[in-house]
């Protein structure tokens, strides 16, 4: 019987001030959290359209009550919060833990709305399959997914996160260490104002622009 695959979405709760800060001169503290809401809806719901396994929601705070159903969303999703510590530190922790429950873990971040369940599905059949980590290499020089199929520190440990180098910087390790890396399509994230034209290319985020509330700071 093939492992289970576990799909951890990291991302954090919606809230004005705290999510999507380098889009708020743009669109202004509550449009920005707007926005994040959005892609995180977007983000649970490819996780759960890909049918490859349970899904959780990895949150970098503890949320307050009222918000957990919301998160949800009606939906089966597990939430669990971060452990401390740096980007690398908080994914390698969660990776661990799915690990340890005897699943093979797919991390994907909330906001790279390119990833579609059909890519979900293709990483859970390469780590099915044998590989040892797969990615989704984003354009920004970083990446959008990683799965790995066993304790892999050296991908998590000392790297230059976010910055253009950390897609480079693993592949480096992958070859140095032996590991068997597989790469899925280019993706794209959203961070910056310019990537908000893009959104518009993914069917269930066009029209974005009339359900957020800019406010007057955007």
């Amino acid at each position: 019987m093939s492992a289970p695959v576990h799909i951890l979405v990291f991302g954090r709760s919606p809230l004005s001030g705290r999510a999507k800060t380098r889009l708020i001169p743009t669109l202004g503290p509550q449009g920005a959290a707007d926005l994040y809401g959005l892609l995180l809806e977007h983000a649970l719901a490819t996780a759960l359209a890909a049918q490859v396994g349970r899904v959780t929601l990895w949150l970098d705070a503890e949320p307050v009550a009222e918000e957990v159903e919301c998160l949800r969303g009606g939906h089966d999703i597990e939430i669990a919060v971060q452990v401390p510590g740096d980007l690398g530190m908080r994914m390698h922790e969660a990776l661990l833990q799915s690990l340890a429950a005897g699943a093979l873990p797919l991390l994907m971040g909330s906001d790279v709305p390119a990833l579609t369940p059909a890519a979900l599905l293709q990483a859970a059949t390469l780590l099915r399959g044998g590989r040892d980590a797969v990615l989704a290499p984003a354009q920004d020089g970083g990446y959008g997914l990683v799965g790995v199929a066993r304790p892999l520190p050296s991908l998590f440990e000392a790297m230059p996160w976010s910055t253009s180098f950390v897609l480079a910087e693993t592949r480096r390790r992958c070859t140095r260490d032996g590991i068997d890396l597989a790469e899925l399509d280019w993706v794209w994230d959203l961070d910056e104002p310019a990537d908000l034209i893009r959104l518009d290319e993914v069917p269930e985020l066009a029209g974005w622009r009339h359900r957020i509330r800019v406010d007057a700071a955007g």
